[in-house]
């Protein structure tokens, strides 16, 4: 799944020239945390809520309201701006973008096409919505998690005993992490299964791998079994 399929394409910036007051208006009403900052449709930077509010705080206090809004308007973005901003290409893919979000502590990056020109911005917002659609929550159903055997068929064999209930997968992951050496972590999401025959399936899933928990996400109910 690249970034070009889910970045946010209609991106608000800003110019190296404005002033600290024009960044604060732009944050404001359209409810961001970040701003690009360009000179001539390239990208040279990028300002945060969090650097406006500390470039402001300390004269805050000591400015009555005509002041602090004069003081606002000399001050230049590009005086406060980080000039060398973390980016990432289009065809960088959301799990790369998530890695360089959580190791840098950001909530967003610029995306950045080679001429420099910005087209785009990924946020922790967007790979939200990019878990949701891998997990098929939006469909409700269903999800069953199992330690399965690190082994080829290991998954088939659990997702065919759902399958000879009726049950129709809407999606299948897997993960290493938390798993003993030798297993893997499943998680099955799956819909079109009958309540009644719950209890029969159960035990015929733990024939082939070993539950870990089972939710029901129309009746929210749930079964933590570890």
């Amino acid at each position: 799944m690249l970034v070009k399929n889910w970045m946010s394409t209609e991106v608000v910036t800003i110019d190296e020239k404005a002033s600290l007051y024009d960044a604060v208006k732009l944050i404001k009403k359209h409810r961001i945390r970040m701003l690009p900052v360009v000179k001539k449709d390239k990208l040279v930077g990028v300002v945060t809520d969090r650097d406006l509010k500390k470039a402001s705080a300390s004269d805050a206090t000591l400015l009555d309201k005509h002041e602090l809004l004069y003081l606002l308007g000399k001050v230049e973005i590009q005086s406060l701006m980080t000039q060398t901003p973390i980016i990432v290409p289009p065809d960088y893919t959301v799990e790369e973008t998530a890695e360089i979000l959580l190791e840098n502590k950001i909530s967003g990056v610029p995306v950045v096409d080679n001429n420099s020109k910005i087209v785009g911005i990924i946020t922790k917002s967007d790979l939200f919505r990019v878990l949701i659609a891998l997990t098929g929550i939006g469909t409700k159903g269903m999800q069953f998690a199992f330690r399965a055997e690190d082994r080829s068929g290991s998954i088939t064999e659990i997702a065919d005993v759902i399958r000879e209930y009726g049950g129709r997968t809407v999606s299948i992951l897997s993960s290493y992490e938390n798993a003993p050496e030798g297993y893997r972590n499943v998680y099955i999401r799956c819909y079109g299964l009958k309540r009644q025959d719950l209890e029969r399936l159960r035990d015929d899933l733990n024939k082939v791998a070993r539950p870990l928990y089972f939710v029901d996400h129309r009746k929210n109910q749930r079964k933590i079994y570890e």
